[in-house]
């Protein structure tokens, strides 16, 4: 859940935010004057974002996500089964 906190809320209430933000995932607006400023997260949710920040800036991921997208379309996919079936037959 995204909230929003004012600087000065979140100086008298930091463990709590903090205890939010890592049990819950709640991701925080922190505000200065009425105007947003910075963003509270947990670790997870920032690393998450930087990997999909780096896939969506490498022309080279974009272009598989393309491909991959065009063949679904097209029926030439494969279920979760079908996929890890073949694994098991191949590691036997």
């Amino acid at each position: 859940m995204v909230k929003n906190i004012s600087v000065r809320r979140l100086r008298s209430s930091l463990a709590h935010v903090l205890k939010d933000v890592k049990k819950r995932s709640d991701r925080y607006v922190i505000s200065r004057h009425g105007e947003p400023e910075a963003i509270l997260m947990c670790v997870d949710d920032y690393e998450g974002w930087l990997e999909t920040l780096e896939i969506m800036t490498s022309n080279e991921s974009m272009e598989d996500i393309r491909i991959a997208k065009r063949e679904l379309a097209q029926g030439r996919g494969y279920s979760f089964e079908e996929v890890f079936e073949k694994r098991r037959k191949k590691a036997r």
